[in-house]
């Protein structure tokens, strides 16, 4: 906050107030906070101190004056029968130190018994229940007064429409917090992402923005939940004397309370609450903000009372935050495995989370547009739980006019390759698959693969210390490799085996496993490019109507969606991988000459698949027929009996529809099986399939 007058001074306090009040109705009332609560928090303890030292500058609409946000015009008004009072916050062991020191001073006890709650960070609410029927939810409001949410909480699975029970109160008011758990939190942002919908800061906003819609058909979309934990009013009904108690008693009407609330006693039972929830912070599926601290015995409660704005008995002990607002200082973009490009925000270093971070997800493209964010923005940064580091907002106001557009890459910054980017999606590729340095310990073991080149032994962590020791660069160093680069491959030790050397008999196996992979039927050598979208049918497909690696690479775009079975995105694909010089390259030193007039080098032979234009009924009996394989199968694995029923000319589907042609049992059929006696349609089991292929494979 760059005010330009002395923070001793009158205008600078008004500047103050009318800064947090504005801050204030961003958070409670609009949904759409500008500044994470850490800065919120450090300017309202500001505040404090200017008022304490001059009460002559207090003015009326102070946000010291009340304790929350006003209620919201758009939704009926309704007043809190008792005050639905939020909690003082403190933010160190020597705060804590004076709040237990005050408890006991008045108890005079020395080890008074605390109840300790996790502080759920999410909106909260006033349950009403008369003989046993919810009749009102109410959000805090300024806490005389709050909105009328009742339609949309009833949407809330975890909030008891009626209480269980044959012994309920005839009138029960229950407090607890709206919260949408991580986990949903997460999956709902993902799928905002992809379909283009709403996509929440983090799961506090999330929970407040859900409560706040006018439609409650919105709000049961929302995968919210809730915990109680305090109890406002009760009539008809005798509760315990103590706060934890009570809310075991809640239980038994059918409340959800949190299980990681825990009786202590005095201020190392307190010190120690604190420090355990801190731990297991990032393992909870839910936000948390801090603890809760309650004088367990409710008659205390009672005799010690409230301030103008907070408890006496209560205070909230504030954990880390986990967002803070930095300066976005430059943009990288990093390509991953699987060749997708993430810009990476680098950031002014600045701690948030209990950990300082200097660099934090901007995710895709798309998501850089939507924050509308510059170089040199100030930006906030959230870190919740284990999840990496993201830019979640922009702070506008503190623009200067020096800020610089982010321009997203054309070519990989790894290896100079095009970078991809299909229409409705929102990533990014690089297209160098087989030169790409980011992509190349998955492009190794996609290569190896059974249904791909099929060279056996050559597990994860062989391929890891072959690309890490440089013996591997590119997939077609796996045929240069010598019986001694192996042999002498130093494999790093993991936790569950110690550093050695792969050693001559393994290295015999694998030299022995490379020289079998030199003839391989063109449509695994295609496979076994890995170009995007090009699964093993698809590699069937091209290879079945090209009948050369060249006839393929010369393809026009025209030429591939031509195949009934080639779709626009799957061809321009395709078309942008042969496009690239690099993946020609290595395709080059690959292959023989005497196979693909294009290239000259040491390599594979391919060996043609019958062309469509040729194939019928004579060389491929089971043309134009569809299969599903279902269950296990003794005598061969599932990936061999495809691949039988491929060479024959079949279809094999994933799954049963009218159009198959048979299903194949195995032992322990799924629901394929069943699905497949419903539609009538033929079943064959393993025997019989043995008798098929061998009938037809012989004919051949």
């Amino acid at each position: 906050m760059d005010f330009q007058h002395s923070p001793e001074s009158r205008d600078y306090y008004l500047k103050l107030v009318d800064t947090l009040n504005r801050y204030s109705v961003e958070y409670y009332v609009n949904d759409e906070p500008s500044v994470p609560d850490a800065e919120y928090d450090r300017l309202y303890r500001e505040l404090e101190l200017i008022e304490q030292n001059h009460p002559e500058f207090i003015v009326d609409n102070s946000p010291s004056r009340r304790v929350g946000g006003s209620a919201l015009l758009k939704f009926d008004a309704v007043e809190h029968r008792v005050p639905l009072m939020s909690m003082g916050d403190i933010f160190n062991d020597g705060e804590l130190c004076d709040f237990v020191k005050r408890i006991t001073e008045f108890t005079a006890t020395p080890q008074e018994e605390f109840c300790c709650e996790p502080k759920l960070d999410g909106l909260a609410v006033s349950l009403v229940y008369k003989d046993g029927v919810l009749i009102q939810a109410a959000t805090r409001g300024d806490g005389k007064t709050g909105e009328n949410i009742t339609a949309n909480a009833k949407t809330i699975r975890a909030i008891p429409l009626s209480l269980t029970g044959d012994n309920i109160p005839s009138y029960l008011d229950v407090r607890g917090e709206v919260i949408m758990p991580r986990d949903g939190f997460l999956k709902w942002n993902e799928n905002a992402r992809l379909n283009g919908g709403k996509i929440f800061a983090n799961p506090r906003n999330a929970a407040a923005g859900s409560l706040r819609q006018l439609d409650s058909k919105i709000t049961a979309k929302r995968p919210l939940s809730f915990y109680a934990y305090y109890v406002g009013e009760c009539i008809g009904y005798d509760l315990p004397d103590n706060q934890y108690d009570r809310l075991q008693e809640l239980k038994k009407f059918g409340f959800p309370v949190n299980p990681n609330i825990k009786k202590v006693q005095g201020l190392i039972g307190l010190q120690e609450f604190y420090k355990d929830i801190l731990s297991r912070r990032s393992l909870l599926n839910y936000d948390i903000d801090g603890v809760v601290l309650k004088v367990n015995s409710l008659s205390t409660q009672e005799q010690m009372g409230f301030t103008a704005k907070v408890p006496r008995w209560a205070i909230a002990y504030k954990f880390p935050p986990e967002e803070m607002m930095t300066k976005l200082l430059d943009v990288d973009f990093q390509v991953g495995r699987t060749g997708a490009v993430t810009p990476v925000a680098k950031l002014e270093p600045v701690y948030v989370g209990g950990v300082t971070v200097s660099s934090a997800t901007l995710h895709n493209e798309d998501e850089i547009n939507r924050l509308g964010i510059k170089i040199g923005d100030t930006v906030i940064v959230r870190r919740a739980g284990d999840v990496i580091p993201q830019v979640s907002g922009v702070v506008t106001e503190k623009r200067t006019g020096n800020e610089k557009e982010i321009v997203f890459p054309k070519y990989c910054p790894e290896c100079g390759s095009l970078i991809e980017k299909v229409e409705g999606e929102a990533v990014a590729r690089c297209s160098g698959g087989l030169i790409c340095k980011a992509q190349l310990r998955e492009a190794v073991l996609h290569f190896v693969s059974r249904d791909a080149m099929d060279i056996e032994g050559f597990g994860d962590r062989i391929v890891d210390n072959l690309v890490s020791s440089g013996l591997v660069k590119t997939v077609d160093d796996l045929y240069t490799l010598s019986l001694t680069d192996l042999a002498t491959l130093v494999l790093e030790g993991s936790s569950e085996e110690k550093t050695r050397l792969l050693g001559t008999v393994t290295a015999t196996k694998l030299i022995d496993a490379i020289e079998k992979s030199k003839t391989v039927p063109l449509n695994r050598f295609i496979y076994a490019l890995g170009i995007r979208e090009v699964g093993v049918t698809t590699a069937r497909v091209l290879a079945s109507n090209f009948e050369t690696i060249d006839d393929l690479i010369r393809a026009k775009l025209e030429s591939l969606t031509a195949i009934p079975d080639i779709g626009p995105v799957v061809a321009q694909h395709i078309v942008d991988f042969f496009n690239e010089k690099h993946n020609l390259e290595v395709i080059g030193r690959l292959l023989k000459q005497d196979n693909n007039d294009l290239f000259s080098n040491f390599g594979i032979t391919l060996t043609a698949l019958p062309q469509v234009k040729d194939l019928n009924t004579d060389n491929q009996p089971l043309l134009n027929q569809t299969y599903v394989i279902t269950g296990t199968l003794e005598s061969m694995d599932r990936n061999t009996a495809k691949a039988r029923l491929l060479n024959l000319g079949a279809k094999v589907s994933g799954s049963v529809s009218k159009k198959t042609t048979a299903v194949i049992c195995g032992a322990d059929p799924g629901s394929k099986y069943t699905k497949a006696q419903e539609l009538e349609i033929k079943i064959i089991f393993e025997e019989e399939f043995l008798s098929l292929l061998s009938e037809l494979e012989n004919r051949n």
